[in-house]
């Protein structure tokens, strides 16, 4: 089985590797270096994310791109590998027989980042996105063993990567650095030094990485471009670089972690994904800012692993509507042929499928409640209140038996006069 599989790896002609490594992206810097490295040997990238704000549902959109780098033969350094829902024995050798996969947990990029995540509970939430995105692999079929997570911290303490720091320094101007981290670094009136250095150490982690290619969504833009123009002052290379484009949010604009209303955890409820999804803006013919209608591109039909996309409805409502690729559903959508609230359900549906093995992890494990707690306290405890009770098809809020603490600001009391 396992030359076979070789053998299908290396059937791939070098247009159809480049097609997979480029389908879906926003932009592409360095395709033609793509090309040429794809025809002579595998390609080498990273993904890597900060852990701040918890894991959401937009972070299977990277991992079900580097499925398609994987498929190419791509040699996935920092990253994550997501495969069908439903993909086939033979289909899953064919993707593992390229690649040791590798998984960033950028801590030191979080602290630097204006303190989104204070020192004190950097150690949790790596400890918390490792959980999660395991889980989010496990959920979806991923081999876990093919899989090595690294900290950031593990090389970029050391003696060679602190010096480098201090080199690249020497060479960048203060209106550049701050230009670069524009888009990915939260923007204060008086920024810290410390947002200063992060895509400083962003550009040098492609060097240590020793890959070819940096991946990311394309808010990233400015620091792959300052990457590219500041490494080679410092005798280093520059990388291609890989850009996803930006899934609108449930309110329209980005999906972000500091948004509750914009973005689905990955332990919210069966009921509180469909009250999201529900309300989520998805305008009958609208097919520019429709966060729903991109959800199903970018991740629900890659996660299928077929082009064909299917919204179930009772026969007394028309019956199922099938769709041979997205490019059919989107037109449809916009001629007003497909009803939004068919959409929603149909998404709503598929993506609690994938959600709930993991919300059952949380819900049976009081080790895993405790993390929860500990890398998130306001936000666990707040959404285990909101959730006590337990909920149909899944663990209400984040963690249904987190103990809420006592407090008596919460007490209602009220006199009145005794009737009888």
């Amino acid at each position: 089985m396992a030359s076979a599989d070789a053998s299908a790896c290396s059937a791939l002609s070098t247009e159809e590797k480049v097609q997979l490594i480029t389908r879906n992206l926003q932009e592409v810097i360095g395709e033609e270096k793509v090309r040429e490295i794809v025809a002579q040997r595998d390609l080498q990238l990273y993904w890597g994310t900060a852990t701040t704000g918890r894991p959401h549902v937009a972070y299977f959109v990277p991992l079900c791109k580097i499925a398609d780098f994987l498929r190419a033969g791509c040699k996935v350094s920092p990253s994550v590998l997501a495969l069908s829902l439903h993909i086939c024995l033979v289909s899953l050798c064919l993707l593992c027989c390229w690649l040791q996969v590798t998984i960033l947990f950028a801590d030191l990029h979080a602290l630097l980042d204006n303190m989104k995540a204070p020192w004190d509970l950097v150690a949790k939430r790596v400890q918390y996105y490792e959980v999660i995105i395991k889980s989010m692999l496990e959920s979806i079929g991923v081999p876990l063993d093919k899989l090595h997570f690294v900290k950031g911290t593990s090389y970029q303490l050391s003696k060679e990567y602190t010096l480098d720091v201090f080199r690249l320094s020497t060479s960048v101007t203060l209106h550049d650095a701050k230009k670069a981290g524009a888009e990915v670094v939260k923007q204060v009136d008086r920024p810290l030094l410390s947002s200063i250095l992060y895509p400083l150490l962003q550009a040098l982690d492609e060097e240590y990485l020793k890959v070819d290619a940096q991946f990311g969504g394309v808010d990233q833009r400015k620091i792959f471009t300052f990457a590219q123009e500041n490494l080679p002052g410092i005798g280093y290379g520059k990388r291609i670089h890989l850009m996803n484009p930006m899934v609108p949010g449930l309110t329209g604009g980005k999906m972000s972690s500091s948004d509750a209303d914009s973005k689905i955890d990955m332990l919210d409820s069966a009921d509180d994904v469909k009250s999201k999804i529900r309300k989520a803006f998805c305008e009958e013919g609208n097919i520019a800012e429709n966060g729903v209608l991109m959800f199903v591109k970018y991740v629900l039909i890659p996660v299928s692993g077929k082009e064909e996309f299917v919204i179930e409805r009772l026969e007394k409502h028309g019956g199922n509507l099938i769709f041979p690729n997205f490019e059919a559903l989107e037109q449809a959508f916009g001629k007003k042929e497909v009803y939004p609230l068919d959409l929603k359900n149909a998404v709503t549906a598929t993506l609690n499928r994938l959600m709930e093995p993991i919300r059952q992890k949380f819900a049976t494990s009081a080790e895993l409640q405790e993390l929860l707690l500990s890398a998130y306290p306001e936000a666990a405890k707040a959404s285990a209140a909101a959730g006590e009770g337990g909920a149909k098809g899944g663990a209400k809020g984040d963690a249904a038996k987190v103990t809420r603490e006592v407090d008596f600001s919460r007490l209602n009391v009220r006199v009145g006069r005794i009737l009888s």
